[in-house]
């Protein structure tokens, strides 16, 4: 377990019998070099001390959501900014229950729901709670919110039972947090470049042309590039979205700017453009501002199109480039043409007339169709950007790799 060395992990312990299981998962991260808070629920104190968490950890144990020592420091903003990735071991079907619904009324749940982190379940419980339709029902929504499921083994239980829903031993829970620093560190050799937003092109100092992109789609690539271990840089438009500190952000506003941006920002393994570039611009932008008139003709000419301009100059070209078509008609045709007329990798199309998978909502449902792949084209099904994201994040992954 190499790659534990320095690394913060947030252990928060909830109340079931194998909670005993999570001192021997302690002590491994600690004889590896990792860094660990905890974090023990009321009911896991039943079955560990505090005492002998911190003995083990050799740091404070957290408890309490409102606490008169740390009362400045709000813990659950604190920890979870903290933290390089979360583990909840075990993890019960009442924590999971509450998880899923997005209950907090403790601290632990709080700071989960806080969290921007990987956050890692090693579930423990009864067979018959593991099987029933509701745990299942939960597990498969905090899925597709992204955590990530450890386990359980089957075996005998405690109750004197046996099946399924024994907590995984701790060394595989300490390889597979291992697993997921090694794959951070892997990926950090990449460099990848996303381009966001909408562009304004100016038709005199306070008009300009400009399109319903809200950025939400791109900024979710880049947390999520920089999440697996991507060094990210972030070319964005006018919007008002917030970055991760870790993802490198440049605002511009016109399509000029973007395209030198991006030139700036060359070479990178993979570049994504999201961005809803302006098609065209003003031939001659007015210096003052246009007074009220009965009329106006406006002279136009094209931008640049920077998805075809990177993908056609082989000296700064990445080696998978991957472009956006936001379609109201015809998609799959639209989507194909510009995979083969721009010469990219891939394309990422959806349907932005369906308002809810549009410009501004937070949920989206795309195609992606590949150049270069037996398969063709791949649809991932209506979900949270964020979620849609990490899906793409996971075939660049693959594709560089």
């Amino acid at each position: 377990m190499k790659n534990l060395l320095n690394k913060k992990i947030l252990f928060i312990i909830c109340g079931g019998i194998s909670a005993y299981k999570s001192l021997e998962t302690i002590r491994l991260f600690k004889k590896n070099g990792a860094e660990i808070k905890t974090i023990l629920t009321n009911s896991a104190k039943e079955f560990v001390t505090p005492l002998s968490v911190a003995s083990l950890s050799q740091g404070k144990v957290y408890s309490e959501l409102f606490s008169i020592e740390n009362e400045t420091e709000m813990d659950h903003i604190a920890l979870s900014r903290w933290a390089d990735v979360i583990l909840i071991a075990p993890v019960t079907a009442n924590t999971i229950s509450k998880l899923a619904q997005g209950t907090t009324d403790d601290l632990a749940s709080t700071v989960v729901l806080a969290s921007d982190k990987n956050i890692y379940l090693a579930p423990a419980m009864n067979v018959r709670m593991w099987e029933h339709q509701s745990t299942k029902q939960n597990l498969n929504k905090l899925k597709n919110f992204d955590y990530k499921i450890i386990g359980p083994e089957i075996g005998d239980m405690a109750c004197g039972e046996y099946g399924e829903g024994k907590m995984s031993d701790p060394s595989t829970i300490a390889n597979e947090i291992d697993s997921f620093f090694l794959k951070q560190k892997n990926n950090k050799r990449f460099k990848a470049l996303v381009t966001a937003g909408p562009t304004n092109e100016y038709i005199d100092p306070v008009r300009f042309i400009t399109n319903k992109s809200s950025g939400k789609q791109g900024y979710a690539i880049a947390k999520s590039l920089s999440k697996k271990g991507f060094d990210t840089t972030l070319i964005s438009g006018p919007t008002n979205l917030k970055v991760d500190e870790s993802v490198k952000l440049i605002k511009v506003e016109t399509a000029d700017e973007m395209l030198v941006a991006t030139q700036d920002n060359l070479p990178t393994d993979v570049a994504i453009f999201s961005a809803a570039v302006a098609d065209f611009k003003i031939n001659k932008k007015y210096e003052n501002k246009i007074k009220k008139q009965d009329s106006l003709n406006l002279n136009l000419e094209k931008n640049v199109n920077i998805l075809n301009y990177i993908s056609n100059h082989n000296s700064m070209r990445p080696d998978l480039v991957i472009g956006f078509a936001a379609e109201t008609t015809d998609v799959e045709k639209n989507a194909e043409e510009k995979l083969n007329n721009k010469n990219c990798d891939w394309i990422i199309a959806n349907d932005v007339s369906n308002k809810e998978i549009g410009f501004d909502s937070d949920f989206n449902e795309v195609t992606i169709y590949y150049k270069d792949k037996d398969i063709k084209k791949e649809k991932l099904a209506y979900k949270k950007k964020s979620k849609i994201s990490d899906e793409i994040v996971d075939r660049i992954i693959d594709q560089l790799n």
